[in-house]
């Protein structure tokens, strides 16, 4: 059985989507890109950028009970690879040391035009 997590936390869906979904004792999270509350996409630079996404994610994280330390899978979609080293500085303050499973692939385009989007799937228990 599924059972939708809410949230009322950050920028509304952009889509006909939940932001969050658990299934047994995984949480599976959509995709999150750098979107202020108000809707603003955050793009002053890349390290500003996938701050407000790992900030967007604990929000969401939060809001279903758990930390980074739940977080077992990440994916990191960016516009440039060339961002990669700068992502992953911001990404690597976010958790303790026991990293997630991850891939980071590069794309013709996200949301918004956003240059950063990163999903990630969840442990309870």
């Amino acid at each position: 059985m599924k059972q939708i997590i809410q949230s009322t936390s950050g920028a509304a869906p952009i889509g006909p989507y939940s932001r969050a979904v658990k299934a047994g004792n995984m949480v599976y999270f959509s995709g999150t890109i750098a979107l202020t509350e108000s809707g603003e996409l955050i793009q002053d630079s890349i390290e500003a950028e996938t701050t407000q996404v790992m900030e967007n994610i604990k929000s969401l994280l939060s809001d279903a009970g758990l930390g980074f330390e739940h977080v077992v899978k990440t994916s990191i979609f960016l516009s440039d690879m060339a961002h990669f080293g700068q992502v992953n500085e911001v990404y690597a303050r976010y958790f303790s040391g026991d990293y997630p499973a991850r891939e980071t692939v590069a794309v013709a385009g996200l949301p918004k035009a956003a240059n950063v989007e990163i999903s990630i799937i969840a442990f309870v228990g």
